[in-house]
């Protein structure tokens, strides 16, 4: 709830469900509160209430992913990197670990994964997590991979692009599957051909990564008036040569960038966060993925976005109450 600013229908809500002997708590409390509490443990809970409210993953696809809180560095401190998991057909943030910054991202992404329920699900990552203890991880977990390649892994980018230049060059004599999608929006034209193959014997020890059944080549074609690029990103999978399967997975990954990084930017300001006090940065940040979630969850059906709603439940104590299930 706002501590900010006007509250339209309050009627002692607070004090309802509290006890405050001495009223509101003060802005600077709540920081030397969040300041506090152990990171770890409000994260395990926060798993826990996830678990609770979304028992089964199924076959979704959850996509790992970081974000830096960009004010919340100090002189002598880094800013907060929190990588998280998103599940991408329930939209919610299914858990969170924390590192220093981007680049150790992926010292933070076994620990996250060996906390989650992931049973049945497609992990997906970016370039950062591509490892062979990764997908080692992942498998393990009971779930399949698919895991972007690029400079991270010179070698085997090399090997699948050389094979994919003599794919073009003849397409009939290589066993393969094909899956194209066309979006024109806004005057701007995108083909994308997802191009999948099960050739594991061209591409450099394959067996180091666990259960590798296939890898697939992204070709992205856009055009805006005259001006037409192209580009190719490659990706290694435990999953068969399904062009379809794997080009919706991919597609799925980057559901995580307007649905929770872009969401906390313009909905929570995480950019600007300014919190520095101990462990304030990351407990706010795990909060706001908390909030996020419960108006996802939203059980009335109010309509307007992430940013509109939390406006009306910081001013609406009945609105408020069923989000978080005591009405």
């Amino acid at each position: 709830r706002s501590r900010h600013g006007p509250r339209r229908s309050s009627t002692g809500y607070e004090t309802t469900w509290l006890e405050l002997k001495h009223g509101i708590a003060s802005h600077d409390t709540f920081g030397r509160l969040f300041g506090l509490i152990d990171p770890a443990q409000f994260e395990a809970a926060f798993r826990r209430w996830v678990g609770s409210v979304v028992p089964v993953l199924g076959a979704q696809v959850v996509a790992i992913d970081g974000k830096t809180s960009r004010r919340s560095g100090k002189v002598d401190a880094t800013p907060l990197h929190l990588v998280s998991a998103f599940a991408a057909d329930a939209r919610l943030v299914l858990g969170q670990h924390s590192t220093e910054a981007k680049s150790n991202e992926k010292t933070a992404i076994p620990p996250l994964l060996e906390v989650l329920a992931l049973q049945g699900c497609i992990v997906t990552l970016d370039a950062m997590g591509t490892q062979a203890s990764i997908a080692q991880v992942i498998r393990r977990r009971g779930a399949d991979y698919v895991l972007a390649v690029k400079d991270n892994q010179p070698t085997l980018a090399e090997a699948i692009g050389d094979f994919f230049a003599c794919y073009q060059a003849s397409p009939d004599k290589t066993p393969h599957t094909v899956f194209e999608t066309v979006e024109k929006d806004h005057g701007r034209l995108e083909i994308r051909r997802c191009h999948a193959f099960d050739a594991l014997q061209c591409l450099p020890r394959p067996e180091q990564w666990q259960d590798l059944k296939s890898f697939a080549v992204i070709e992205s074609t856009r055009q805006v008036k005259d001006l037409q690029t192209t580009e190719y990103r490659c990706h290694i999978s435990s999953l068969p040569a399904d062009a379809q399967c794997l080009a919706q997975a991919i597609r799925a990954h980057w559901s995580v960038e307007n649905p929770l990084h872009g969401c906390m930017d313009v909905a929570f300001a995480d950019d600007q966060m300014r919190a520095r006090t101990q462990y304030a940065a990351h407990n706010l940040a795990v909060l706001k993925q908390l909030v996020l979630n419960l108006l996802r969850l939203d059980p009335t059906g109010k309509k307007g976005g992430i940013k509109t709603r939390r406006l009306i439940a910081s001013t609406s104590d009945t609105y408020c109450a069923a989000l978080l299930g005591l009405g």
